[in-house]
């Protein structure tokens, strides 16, 4: 008997299929094969119909059921990880009344900006957790003001990850972990944000039911079996947005527990009990996938832009033929890379620094003494470096970090990228090869709440290896204080 894991992503659709008494990954499939549509009509929109994910989900389904003769009836629970901050809007016959604004999309920062300044910062710290920004709700009031004729025929709003638990089971709901990512969440009231549906005059009608994020949400109807190929009656029993599922993945649910990814960009979410909202211009708040108000679980979410698109960037740019070779020529490079410094800031505003868009820098090249080999060491410290600055942020903001997991991405593959990052905050890092569909569906089986039994699933069958810190951090603290050093220059000119 199986799980089935769906992760509703912007630019593919990956599905999974997990073995319910081992946790064991039977295989996982991608739909399309080239990224997904996104449409921008004006600068800065990015929009995608949300009946194409459907779609891709449907046919992602019958190529995983068919590839490894699985029938309808062995899936006995469904798990939906998805792209988070997503709008999508329906009528009453639960039909899509626009593209949906996607993640990426930014229009509605204004709105968010000034809904921040009216309503107070102290007000938003501490009920929101979050400046409202550029998420959901204020994408919603962004329809509302420019589209009127749209926003009068709404139904119900959701996030994408809803949308796709609706086209398999006709019910519209959603969790509280999924509404705070929208901003829906008042933590202080533990109750929808009355107050910011308020500011926006938004009707409360048009929030969903709120269901728990373990547990029966809702089952598959016949059309949702017609279309899916997932019998009737096939429970989904988990839902929650990318990020979250990601640290669900990677065993993250308790204070101290931190998850980190290395992808084009990076993440850092840690999950700690403590309501602070002081970091929230610069970290966003969630409630983590185990929030309870009893027991509250929030994920501490810090995004650094120039990541792996910094080192992809040189890849493309250096006379060199992979990342292999790019590491090789690195590990020949000292720390601190002879001192050349690189700021990798280059993909856009970093909210970690207040939103400034500094670019990318690299500094003190000496052109007699310095070659391709410096470049990849000081690219991989200079990404390595943004992510401990980031730590720093979240440990000001109450986080005690007690472990650290990582997916085995490319970063993380890096020996000197997770060794300098390890020295730095002085923590093992934990590394796993998982993905959020195989996350989401394993949660399936978190209905039962057995979280111990799910913890040993992952470590038995993900766990690759744990980079230890360095017993010698002098060189890698001072590569570190020179990196500040230059970053601060820029910071406060």
């Amino acid at each position: 008997m199986y799980y089935l894991g769906l992760d509703i992503g912007s630019s593919s659709i990956k599905v999974a299929l997990v073995e319910i008494a081992t946790g064991k990954s039977v295989g996982v499939v991608q739909e399309p094969e080239k990224e997904m549509n996104m449409f921008a009509q004006k600068n800065g929109w990015a929009e995608q119909k949300p009946d194409d994910w459907w779609m891709h989900s449907c046919n992602a389904i019958a190529r995983l059921k068919k590839q490894y003769n699985i029938s309808r009836t062995q899936i006995k629970g469904i798990g939906i990880s998805y792209q988070m901050h997503g709008l999508v809007i329906v009528d009453k016959e639960g039909k899509p009344l626009r593209k949906s604004i996607i993640w990426c999309d930014s229009r509605a920062v204004q709105i968010g900006k000034d809904a921040f300044t009216s309503i107070g910062e102290e007000k938003c710290a501490s009920s929101l957790l979050n400046s409202p920004a550029n998420f959901t709700a204020s994408k919603l009031k962004w329809v509302k003001d420019n589209e009127p004729d749209i926003y009068s025929n709404i139904y119900k709003f959701m996030l994408p990850g809803d949308y796709i638990a609706f086209k398999f089971s006709n019910t519209i709901n959603s969790t509280i972990s999924g509404l705070s990512e929208g901003i829906f969440w008042d933590f202080k009231n533990d109750t929808i944000a009355d107050f910011l549906l308020e500011h926006y005059g938004i009707d409360k009608a048009l929030v969903p039911d709120v269901v728990d994020t373990f547990g029966l949400q809702s089952v598959v109807d016949e059309k949702g079996e017609t279309d899916s190929g997932i019998a009737a009656g096939t429970p989904m029993y988990y839902r929650a947005g990318d990020q979250p599922n990601n640290a669900l993945s990677l065993n993250v649910f308790n204070p101290g527990e931190v998850a980190a990814t290395g992808g084009t960009s990076g993440v850092v979410y840690a999950v700690t009990d403590n309501l602070s909202g002081k970091e929230s211009t610069r970290v966003n708040n969630f409630a983590h996938v185990n929030y309870k108000q009893s027991l509250p679980r929030i994920g501490k979410l810090l995004n650094i832009n120039g990541a792996g698109i910094q080192y992809r960037w040189l890849l493309n740019n250096l006379a060199v033929d992979s990342y292999d070779e790019m590491n090789q020529l690195a590990s020949q490079v000292p720390v601190g890379s002879d001192g050349v410094c690189m700021l990798p800031f280059g993909n856009g505003a970093e909210r970690m620094l207040n939103n400034m868009e500094i670019g990318t820098r690299l500094v003190n090249l000496n052109l007699n003494n310095h070659q391709k080999g410096h470049l990849c060491r000081a690219a991989l410290e200079g990404i390595a470096f943004s992510f401990v600055y980031g730590m720093d942020i979240l440990k000001s903001d109450g986080i005690n970090i007690k472990v650290m997991r990582a997916g085995n991405d490319n970063l993380f593959r890096s020996e000197i990228f997770a060794n300098t990052v390890a020295t730095l905050i002085n923590q093992e890092i934990e590394i796993y090869n998982t993905t959020g569909a195989i996350g989401a569906a394993r949660a399936a089986g978190l209905h039962e709440g057995d979280f111990d039994s799910y913890g040993k699933l992952v470590e038995d069958n993900d766990h690759v290896m744990t980079f230890m810190p360095f017993k010698d951090k002098a060189p890698y603290l001072k590569a570190y204080e020179n990196w500040k050093a230059e970053l601060n220059l820029i910071l406060n000119n």
